[in-house]
């Protein structure tokens, strides 16, 4: 499976992933990366956002701690990496909880060209346009058409959507994929999305230019890190714990086929 060559050759070549994270979570993002095999590079300053973002090979831009300055820093990063065709994603962490944060991420895809969205549900339903009941960075209540709206944000700004949930949802606007597994401590550890959107920027790194298969492989790993880590964690503080060792652990080998092809276009996984 394409998933676990994917895997494999991260961990041969190491990809340099650029952050500009949530200050809550880039230990634990930064440590998550170097458990899977990839170097993470956490660099935010506007005086050398640019340059760091044409040395990685990927950047990834999340807006969970936002201010002015850093949403300077995401645009200037993700300029320069368009500029070198280095795949960006953006992680909109609670995009629907203040206008300002609607506001930055309505700035940012229209001043950025991103690879990959990676959102949960609730963020999703903000960047549609679709009516929801927010509730900070969770992902809320309310109901979504999840394939419908992600193939429609995919469509308007040309990028792979990725949408966590029960079932994870990856469409690039043609092809639609979703993707079983995963565990409920998932959502009870701060960073588990922003960890997963780091991981997806690795996936993306390595993948010369197959990015929907890239980003379903990395939804894909990480539900069955997720499952792994739960088998030997009695709480959701041992399970951030044992996520990042699952991450480190898991093999190729170990990997099972989640991914179910709603809609193909041809893609092959």
């Amino acid at each position: 499976m394409y998933k676990n060559y994917l895997l494999e050759k991260l961990r041969v070549e190491k990809p340099l992933i650029h952050n500009i994270a949530n200050i809550v979570v880039a230990n634990f993002q930064a440590n998550g990366l170097l458990a899977l095999g990839a170097s993470p590079m956490m660099a935010e300053g506007i005086e050398e956002v640019a340059e760091m973002a044409t040395l990685a090979d990927c950047t990834v831009l999340n807006i969970g701690t936002l201010d002015q300055g850093t949403v300077s820093s995401i645009i200037e990063a993700g300029k320069s990496a368009n500029k070198k065709n280095i795949p960006v994603v953006l992680d909109p962490v609670g995009v629907g909880a203040s206008e300002f944060r609607m506001q930055s991420v309505t700035t940012i895809l229209k001043e950025i060209k991103v690879t990959a969205i990676r959102c949960n549900l609730g963020e999703l339903a903000a960047i549609g346009n679709v009516e929801w009941q927010s509730r900070g960075a969770d992902a809320g209540e309310g109901q979504i058409d999840v394939q419908l709206i992600a193939k429609e944000v995919a469509n308007r700004n040309n990028c792979i959507v990725a949408v966590t949930g029960v079932k994870d949802t990856v469409t690039d606007g043609q092809t639609t994929i979703q993707i079983e597994g995963g565990h409920d401590f998932m959502p009870l550890i701060t960073g588990s999305g922003c960890l997963l959107s780091a991981v997806t920027g690795a996936f993306l790194a390595v993948s010369k230019g197959q990015h929907l298969q890239a980003a379903a492989s990395a939804l894909s790993f990480y539900k069955q890190v997720g499952e792994k880590a739960a088998q030997t964690a009695a709480a959701p503080g041992t399970f951030a714990v044992e996520l990042i060792n699952n991450l480190y652990s898991i093999s190729s080998g170990d990997l099972r086929d989640n991914i179910i092809i709603v809609e193909n276009e041809g893609v092959q996984l």
